[in-house]
């Protein structure tokens, strides 16, 4: 069953947020069980809605991908780690 990834960034910005998007290569090299990715700016913040194939997939993502090349982002990447909410998926239409 899918499941919705909520991510906030407290104090992020675009700016971090288009460094971070250049390193993933989801562009070119989606991950396996990603299926929607979103991003804006939010109330203190910036935020991040993704839905999955499922939480093992986002999980993998986050340690083989996301937090190793977050890390190797220094100044260009956001002030804290993510605060992060998983939901149930009722219904996803692409």
């Amino acid at each position: 069953m899918a499941v919705g990834i909520r991510q906030k960034f407290i104090g992020g910005t675009q700016a971090n947020y288009d460094a971070a998007h250049a390193v993933m290569e989801v562009d070119t090299d989606p991950p396996a069980g990603m299926l929607v990715h979103s991003a804006g700016p939010i109330d203190g913040g910036w935020g991040v809605i993704d839905f999955w194939e499922s939480r093992e997939a986002f999980d993998a993502f986050v340690k083989d991908r996301l937090m190793p090349r977050l890390h190797g982002l220094g100044e260009q990447g956001f002030p804290n780690p993510p605060e992060v909410k998983e939901f149930p998926v009722h219904n996803l239409q692409t």
